[in-house]
């Protein structure tokens, strides 16, 4: 099982990081499956970072195999989404983007990828226009639509699969928009598509 995340997908979020970096293609990273945290199990903060930031996400899952598929054919290969974070050791980013480093550490560690349960894309009529939100100990904050991507669930997939075969199982984090922010122990979150809480964990 593979882990995709996009980054820079949302305007919104770009701005709020200052990025000025724009690409006519969708930018990739990856994360291992040790990254993985399902089940309303508890995220422990790290002893390697004091600034973890959430990234809450559309995450798509992969249902076939598929290789340099057509971006009009991508419907096919996913028949569920959820909600997840993409937890990142800003305090690292920061430094390995300074030194012109890779910044894996900062986004790829243990536990950084924690998702909700699958529900089936039937439920939305339209991929790109799918509002979903983050809650902290009750309040929420960070919200968007899928109609805020820059690129499509369809444009990523078939780009992603020129270079990577994509299996049963995979995953895609499809980008973050603005309102990300850090996390402390004890606080809890809750992952939201349309009013549907999907996502249920604490900080330990």
């Amino acid at each position: 099982m593979k882990i995709f995340a996009i980054g820079l997908n949302y305007a919104s979020h770009n701005e709020e990081m200052k990025s000025i970096f724009e690409s006519d293609e969708p930018v990739i990273f990856m994360k291992p499956d040790t990254a993985l945290l399902k089940d309303g199990k508890p995220f422990f903060l790290p002893d390697f970072s004091n600034e973890i930031h959430y990234e809450t996400e559309i995450v798509i899952k992969i249902n076939r195999l598929g290789k340099n598929i057509a971006e009009q054919f991508a419907y096919r290969y996913y028949e569920e989404l959820t909600v997840g974070i993409d937890f990142t050791a800003r305090d690292l980013q920061r430094r390995q983007k300074q030194l012109g480093l890779p910044w894996e550490i900062s986004k790829s560690f243990d536990g950084s990828a924690p998702v909700g349960n699958f529900v089936p894309k039937e439920k939305f009529p339209d991929m790109q226009n799918i509002n979903f939100h983050l809650n902290i100990n009750g309040k929420t904050v960070q919200q968007g639509n899928t109609d805020g991507m820059i690129f499509s669930v369809d444009k990523i997939i078939s780009y992603i699969s020129k270079f990577f075969t994509l299996k049963i199982g995979d995953l895609i984090f499809t980008g973050t928009p603005a309102g990300i922010g850090p996390v402390a122990i004890n606080d809890h979150l809750e992952g939201y598509i349309g009013n549907e809480k999907l996502l249920n964990f604490r900080i330990k």
